[in-house]
């Protein structure tokens, strides 16, 4: 990577670092309660920070491991915070009923492609091999994210696919960054001023993507990849104002195409990052239609 472009994102690292932390006041869920604990993940990219959320204890399933979700949250690859996805982790816990696993993965410049995937696959095979040592069900696994975080989540689940190590109940897709080929200006939005500008999405992508012979890579740009069938059944939910979202609704026909199950929801008038921002109504109404469809894929 040229130097004025490591410099570029360290500097767009720094400003977002703060700003990404920050979720509207009515989106917190802060009646509800937080189990955590911290634990920390070998992988082949280096060991990886994860937070654990736990569902409330209950008295019909004393002693009965939960399933397990596991969560990688957005910054455009760039940005490590995974505390910008508490809400969504306490929400998901309490209302899925399962153990919520928040994983802080390595981010660009520092730490580019592949450091980020290979941390996401080999989190999400260490816990579908530990649930027994962790009291969760291994055997019940799902996957999700946000922006890069949803990226992740399709990559993870093409890795699964291939390498036939575990099989996810389920993939929330949460407006994903899917075509790393085409160039941000192409990316249309229907407001004049989405969040996600042209300039600062390059910067995103040469701080993750150096190599440009790597951007068509399908474990960099899954929505180009033409062998779709067998992938894990998807929630995938796309922003109206987002540029993103054309992407996004795309991979949704695609993976439905290919006979994979799937639950595609455009939320109108919201732009990207709405599930942390708002407006709450469509905020909350998100994180609960993942927190239902988890519920039932995660239910044997």
């Amino acid at each position: 990577m040229p130097f004025s472009a490591r410099i570029q994102a360290r500097g767009v690292q720094l400003l977002l670092s703060g700003v990404m932390s920050r979720v509207h006041k009515d989106l917190r869920f802060t009646d509800i309660p937080k189990r955590t604990e911290s634990l920390r993940v070998e992988t082949g990219a280096g060991p990886v920070s994860c937070t654990v959320y736990r569902p409330p204890v209950t008295t019909d399933t004393p002693g009965t491991p939960a399933p397990v979700y596991v969560n990688f949250h957005g910054g455009g690859f760039i940005v490590a915070r995974p505390e910008q996805d508490d809400h969504i982790c306490r929400h998901i816990a309490a209302t899925a009923g399962c153990v919520v696993i928040n994983v802080d993965y390595a981010v660009a410049p520092q730490r580019p492609f592949p450091a980020a995937v290979t941390q996401a696959y080999d989190v999400t095979k260490w816990v579908v091999e530990n649930g027994a040592a962790h009291d969760w069900d291994g055997s019940r696994v799902a996957v999700g994210g946000h922006s890069a975080g949803a990226t992740l989540t399709a990559v993870v689940c093409r890795m699964a696919r291939d390498r036939g190590g575990f099989s996810p109940r389920l993939q929330i897709i949460d407006s994903a960054v899917l075509d790393q080929v085409a160039d941000p200006s192409t990316k249309l939005s229907r407001i004049a001023k989405p969040l996600l500008s042209p300039q600062i999405m390059r910067i995103f992508t040469a701080a993750y993507v150096p190599d440009p012979a790597d951007l068509a890579d399908p474990l960099v740009s899954p929505g180009l990849a033409d062998d779709l069938a067998g992938l894990a059944p998807a929630l995938v939910i796309t922003a109206e104002n987002d540029r993103l979202r054309d992407e996004g609704d795309a991979y949704a026909k695609a993976l439905e195409a290919a006979g994979v199950p799937v639950t595609h929801r455009v939320f109108e008038g919201v732009d990207h990052y709405f599930t942390h921002t708002g407006p709450v109504p469509a905020g909350k109404e998100a994180i609960e239609l993942m927190a239902t469809t988890l519920r039932t894929a995660l239910t044997d």
